[in-house]
């Protein structure tokens, strides 16, 4: 009896019976004398003596099977790996979702045998101590000495350049370029037919196999974090992550109204008026050199107006003005704060009501509420959705989870 068989669940991961060229079912026969490749044999073939070549009947054998325990009876090795191949495509925590892929075990049981087994069991917990001993002692001798400096240049947080450099569109939540971007392509030209030979089904059949392979190493890379954390784990780190970014952009922006005197919030609105108005002033005067220098020349002159139009492509569309509420059904219900939201949002009064109040509901349900909870509750842009949520965090109106 051989130990676990290295082939998936999946028959089109196994090579076909070396006699009757159908895909092997557990248990099976490899030959242990026939080499390199393996000889393997389905039942039937096995026991009808079946020969080819240098491969006699009378060989000695193995019976490739994963029905057996492993690390604790009532599991079987094929259900050992189908956990572990359930907690990659799932996630850590995801025990419901878990049990459904495994289809044999409970909710309950899966989280117990992974923690007692491969999460506390001392016996991983020292050898991949051990492992990591031995990979530091083997790089201590070259290593480099690094002292850490301040973060590389990067364009700002949430600025159109971050987002073209990134290829993500927050609006959406997905990339422009996924990984594996032309996974689809091997199937554009597949079509099921009825008088397709049971080979060239197979064949299909495979090939729908590999690209789900595919789309799952692309999922995989979307959520290297949530592998081995739970969902709610991986929500906090998130969007921890975005209130860094945001904390750092908020003290350089601190350290420059410091190094201009500024000792104030009033000053600084002002400070910050005066700055606008000197970059427009500055990018005025850029202009009218630029078309002085080139107002002589007509072809010149269509290159630069060509590059400016293509300067006012990249940047986008100017950001919308405010939304004018005069008139507007429960504007009067809204506080002056409330109000300049809704304009800056662009949201209606009625609509800005509704959401708050389901949010504050969910808020003295749960006691508490996470951006991610927010957002699943509201389905308008997300960008509003963080707006919306942060202003009712910061009026004190519902607290973080």
């Amino acid at each position: 009896m051989d130990r676990l068989a290295s082939f998936g669940n999946d028959p089109f991961d196994k090579p076909p019976c070396r006699g009757c060229s159908s895909p092997l079912t557990e248990p099976y026969i490899k030959c242990a004398e026939c080499g390199p490749s393996p000889f393997l044999l389905c039942l039937q073939c096995f026991t009808r003596g079946f020969e080819y070549k240098k491969h006699e009947s009378d060989h000695k054998y193995e019976i490739m099977t994963s029905d057996f325990p492993v690390l604790e009876p009532g599991w079987t090795a094929q259900e050992e790996m189908a956990l572990l191949e359930a907690v990659m495509d799932c996630g850590f925590g995801n025990w419901q979702d878990v049990a459904y892929q495994m289809r044999t075990k409970t909710k309950e049981e899966c989280e117990s045998h992974y923690m007692k087994n491969f999460i506390n069991n001392p016996l991983f917990s020292s050898t991949l101590l051990s492992l990591r001993k031995t990979k530091d002692s083997r790089f201590a001798e070259g290593a480099i000495p690094f002292k850490p400096t301040d973060d590389p240049p990067r364009p700002t947080f949430d600025s159109v350049l971050s987002r073209d450099m990134a290829g993500y569109m927050p609006a959406r939540a997905d990339f422009m370029e996924e990984f594996d971007n032309y996974a689809e392509w091997d199937l554009k030209d597949i079509d099921f037919v009825d008088d397709d030979s049971d080979i060239l089904r197979a064949l299909k059949l495979a090939v729908v196999d590999i690209y789900h392979s595919r789309l799952k190493e692309r999922q995989r890379r979307k959520k290297r974090f949530a592998r081995v954390a739970g969902p709610i784990e991986h929500d906090k780190f998130i969007e921890s992550h975005a209130l860094e970014f945001e904390l750092r952009r908020e003290i350089h922006r601190l350290q420059e109204y410091r190094k201009a005197g500024i000792k104030s919030f009033c000053s600084a609105k002002v400070y910050e008026r005066a700055k606008r108005m000197r970059e427009d002033e500055r990018r005025k005067r850029t202009m009218l050199c630029d078309v002085l220098q080139y107002i002589q020349d007509g072809r010149a002159c269509q290159q630069w107006l060509s590059k400016q139009a293509a300067i006012r492509a990249a940047t986008g569309r100017r950001s919308a003005p405010p939304l004018n509420l005069t008139g507007l059904p429960g504007t009067e219900k809204l506080n002056e704060r409330e109000k300049e939201l809704c304009q800056v949002v662009r949201l209606v009064p009625g609509a800005y009501l509704e959401y708050k109040q389901a949010l504050l509901n969910e808020c003295r349900r749960q006691g508490g509420l996470r951006l991610a909870q927010a957002r699943a509750l509201i389905k308008i842009d997300v960008n509003k959705t963080r707006k919306i949520y942060d202003f009712l965090i910061k009026e004190g109106y519902i607290t973080k989870a």
